[in-house]
């Protein structure tokens, strides 16, 4: 899964026209891709970036008359995306009228480089780690039964601030992901399935075979887990069963913008910031970065070729209009900072992208090492307009290995750090390398079936176990719930950032105001201001060092950290604070 290293109303369809429903329009790429006998008869995807101003409906039409098959058309941002078995593809759409650039988006037929789940996330499988127990754990039991399992939610102070105040229902939050499993007992009652839509078409080159005839899934399940996962931090039930999120009386509206194995294409993104804007979501959590570049650079990294450093530029332009769209709206929009324990101000050379190859496009290349120049590259949708950026801890409050920071204070790349768990905390005592200093969540079971960690009877295997997989049943289940749910652990910046998207719709509930037709609101800037106020201080540490030697999966790895014990690289401006939040 490359999620974070480890990505319909009146007015909505007026925005994002379709042809035949965008559900339609891209079911005929993936059956094409299914029945391709070599790449170069299989078409590829396509992004289209019109100038501003410039019509995207007469964009569309153009391209139609070439031969292309238009899969959707983004008015607000002036993006088409298509698909074409063109060769020239690139050359033709960048000869219309009002066309500012051409992007590929993804080659079907082609296979990705990386499609297992992110080796950060699941640090505790690929690492050997057993089902030992010993990490840190409150004292008593707290509301729901695996809710003493849960230290990220007392060290944002949770539990006290859902004493006054659990989340507004009509506070909306969006999950950018790969889906939600609407049917998990926990969540169940918090999904609001009508506004929840998937702009994604199965690929089965990298996802494995469609689970529907049109490779569409339905926007109520989630194939690859990392959703599930975000949304349960964010809002699964206060009901006495499971675990409880940070904010469990707010609605989770699924916008899927990721595939089954993780990767976040463009389109799909920008469609689903748009949408969120359109329908008025509160708080949208974005744990991904935009594939295939780790960085976008403006005008290219020295090593990318002329066609890539074309696609970077539509990459860049496209995600900063949605981006600045959903703001405008009146979302507030949480991003994860990144698990490449690097200095995001000052980058290493990239080695990770592009992380897929197009040999039917004009550039086909596995990875090679790219220089990052900080003045020009950015990390999308982290380094975008208006996206509060966070860091990941470990159960000490230390900053997690994996995590990335920041020595630019001005650089608007770090604005709060939250739990994210870290497997191998605590050094030297009982709790290094236990499942317990992970984050857990809500989980499909169809996923943990696919991996091994659930039998076809629903029961935990031994493998399971061993990394922590829990199940829990209830004889009445809800109208719409499964009788059992599952719980895993992970870990990374995916996790810290819904703990601080849930806090995010604790301030909007506490804070915000009627607005009619969007039902609660308050503007992101004063979501930042209250987030960025309450937050608890946390120091720098000690002599601004912190060596990861013996504790971390590189032994000579250490980070600095700069600024204040109000404002610094490690932290931002602190701990979320639930608590904080509400009373303020």
């Amino acid at each position: 899964m490359q999620a974070r290293r480890l990505l319909a109303s009146a007015a909505a369809a007026a925005t994002i026209a379709t042809v035949s429903g965008v559900a339609a329009g891209v079911a005929g790429f993936a059956g094409a891709a299914q029945a391709a006998t070599g790449v170069a008869s299989a078409p590829s995807r396509w992004v289209v970036l019109a100038d501003t101003g410039a019509s995207a409906d007469a964009i569309a039409a153009n391209l139609r008359a070439t031969g292309a098959t238009v899969t959707s058309v983004n008015g607000e941002v002036g993006l088409v995306t298509a698909t074409s078995t063109d060769s020239g593809f690139r050359a033709t759409a960048g000869r219309i009228s009002g066309v500012q650039g051409v992007a590929a988006d993804i080659s079907i037929g082609s296979a990705p480089h990386r499609v297992s789940p992110s080796v950060v996330e699941r640090e505790h499988a690929q690492s050997g780690g057993s089902g030992k127990h010993g990490g840190a754990q409150p004292a008593k039991p707290l509301a729901d039964p695996l809710d003493n399992l849960l230290w990220g939610m007392q060290m944002i102070n949770a539990p006290k601030a859902h004493a006054t105040e659990r989340g507004d229902r009509r506070v909306t939050v969006g999950v950018l992901d790969t889906g939600i499993q609407a049917d998990h007992p926990d969540l169940a009652a918090n999904v609001d399935r009508s506004k929840s839509r998937n702009f994604t078409t199965d690929i089965p080159e990298i996802d494995g075979p469609c689970e529907t005839a049109s490779c569409v899934d339905p926007a109520t399940v989630d194939d690859g887990g990392h959703g599930t996962h975000v949304a349960g931090t964010i809002a699964a039930s206060l009901n006495g069963f499971g675990l409880s999120g940070v904010a469990p009386g707010v609605s989770l509206v699924n916008i899927r913008g990721g595939q089954d194995a993780g990767y976040f294409f463009l389109g799909p993104v920008v469609n689903a910031l748009t949408y969120a804007g359109d329908i008025g979501l509160d708080v949208v959590n974005m744990s991904f970065y935009v594939d295939p570049w780790l960085y976008n650079c403006t005008g290219g990294a020295p090593e990318d070729s002329p066609a890539a450093v074309a696609d970077q530029k539509v990459i860049i332009e496209s995600v900063n209009r949605a981006l600045k769209y959903a703001n405008r709206k009146g979302v507030t929009l949480v991003g994860s900072l990144g698990n490449e324990h690097d200095n995001v101000s000052a980058p290493r050379p990239d080695a990770s992208s592009p992380d897929y190859d197009n040999p039917a496009n004009d550039w086909d290349t596995a990875p090679y090492l790219r220089t990052i120049d900080n003045k020009t590259c950015v990390d999308l949708p982290l380094e975008g307009p208006n996206v509060l950026g966070v860091s990941a801890l470990g159960p000490s409050g230390r900053k997690a290995d994996y995590s990335n920071h920041a020595t630019d204070l001005k650089g608007n790349e770090i604005e709060l750090s939250a739990p994210g768990g870290w497997f191998r905390d605590g050094f030297g005592t009982a709790t290094y390398r236990t499942n317990e200093n992970l984050i857990l969540s809500t989980y499909p079971l169809a996923v943990l079936q696919e991996e091994g960690s659930v039998d076809a009877a629903g029961n935990v295997t031994p493998d399971g176990e061993a990394l922590g997989v829990i199940k829990q049943c209830t004889t009445k289940p809800i109208k719409g719930a499964a009788a059992c749910g599952y719980y895993a652990y992970l870990q990374g910046t995916s996790m810290a950032a819904p703990h601080a998207s849930g806090v995010a719709a604790l301030a909007v509930s506490a804070h915000g105001h009627s607005d009619g037709s969007r039902g609660y609101t308050l503007a992101p800037a004063t979501v930042k201001r209250i987030l960025s106020s309450t937050a608890t201080d946390h120091a720098c540490p000690a002599g601004g060092v912190q060596a990861y030697t013996q504790e971390g999966r590189d032994a000579t790895f250490t980070a600095t950290c700069v600024g204040t014990t109000a404002f610094n690289g490690f932290y931002g401006a602190g701990i979320v604070n639930a608590a904080g939040v509400v009373k303020h």
